[in-house]
Parts: C-alpha cells; sequence; structure tokens
C-alpha cells in the first residue's frame, strides 16, 4: 500500500491504499487491503511515509 486515505468517506478515513488507476478530472481508482474498491479525488490521498517525515515541505 503506498498511499493513505484522508477524507472520512465509508469509514475509511487513515486506511493505507494503493492507487490502481487515475481519470480525468483528478479522479482515482483506489483500493484497500480487504478488496473494497471506490473512485474518489486525487485530494483524497497522501502518499504514505512511514518515517513520519512531512513531504510537502521538506527541510533544507
Amino acid at each position: 500500500m503506498t498511499h493513505i486515505y484522508r477524507w472520512n468517506r465509508q469509514g475509511r478515513k487513515g486506511q493505507p491504499c494503493r492507487v490502481t488507476a487515475r481519470g480525468k478530472m483528478n479522479s482515482i481508482r483506489v483500493e484497500f487491503a480487504d478488496g473494497y474498491v471506490m473512485i474518489t479525488s486525487g485530494n483524497a490521498i497522501r502518499k504514505f511515509n512511514p518515517k513520519g517525515e512531512s513531504t510537502c515541505h521538506p527541510q533544507p
């Protein structure tokens, strides 16, 4: 699993997922570990970072 689902939709907030397809208008297809699949916005996910470092603002 390469991403974390950020939105509180269908009880999936904070769960790891992976992007299986990207569409137009920032839509993506994500799959969760239990096999559940949904189409959602690309804004709903963030890259998973196991070290806990921020991926948005890297430190110099």
